[in-house]
């Protein structure tokens, strides 16, 4: 990125802040988290029980760490950190994985788009870089694209990529929900029903030694309950789609 880019960004980079939802990441965060603050200011870790030293890694690299005395899930995480910087004012908040899986260096991405366009919601999308994906994940991840795309009425490429940008004014809708990967997509499904417009960001595909805290029994009973359970408000009742809500 070139001295001007930075400089055309700089106004709205004042109004972003990071949430960083970790687990058991003493290897990686570290390093997550100096990457992270070379973008932005303001980044907080939200250790979700860890007992390891993610927590003291954390901070030694210079993040603020808000610690959950047990582990309440990745989505109670997340939210633990929106309402942290939704209290402090801040227009968006970026959130990204303790894994190294989504690279800060790409943060930028985010706020080109975010300068430009009024999207309440917006996503990495790896879709265009699957040569490094594992062929299970990528056909997991288009079908299960093209279900919840399909369920929210607007399209979504990567829906199951945790690399995203929220406005603040989104952020006050998605405090609810269920609390663990599920809520994910659940936050996809909630800001389709309240009328705001998701994009996609195109980002890398990073996959090292990361390890999927995922359980795939319960959490796919998990995700086809949510998938139910929103097919069946929107048998009921759905806003119209064809104008998304505006934010400026």
């Amino acid at each position: 990125m070139t001295e001007a880019d930075r400089n055309r960004l700089a106004p709205i980079r004042t109004k972003v802040a990071a949430v960083i939802p970790a687990y058991h990441e003493e290897k990686h965060i570290g390093e997550v988290v100096l990457r992270t603050r070379a973008q932005l200011d303001h980044v907080l870790v939200v250790d979700d029980g860890s007992m390891d030293k993610t927590t003291e890694h954390a901070r030694a690299a210079g993040a603020d760490v808000i610690v959950h005395p047990q582990n309440r899930g990745k989505g109670e995480s997340i939210k633990t950190g929106l309402r942290h910087w939704l209290d402090r004012q801040f227009d968006f908040v970026i959130v990204l994985d303790a894994d190294g899986q989504h690279p800060p260096e790409e943060i930028d991405r985010f706020l080109r788009f975010a300068a430009s366009d009024s999207a309440a919601l917006l996503i990495g999308n790896r879709m265009n870089d699957v040569a490094r994906m594992p062929r299970l994940r990528r056909t997991v991840n288009r079908y299960m694209s093209k279900k919840i795309s399909r369920v929210c009425g607007q399209e979504i490429p990567d829906t199951q990529c945790g690399f995203r940008m929220l406005h603040r004014q989104l952020i006050q809708e998605v405090l609810g929900g269920t609390a663990r990967f599920d809520y994910e997509t659940e936050m996809l499904f909630i800001a389709s029903r309240k009328n705001f417009r998701i994009e996609s960001v195109p980002i890398s595909t990073v996959y090292s030694d990361e390890v999927s805290s995922i359980h795939p029994l319960r959490d796919t009973i998990r995700f086809l309950k949510l998938m139910w359970r929103y097919r069946r408000l929107n048998a009921r009742s759905w806003p119209a789609r064809l104008n998304r809500r505006q934010l400026w």
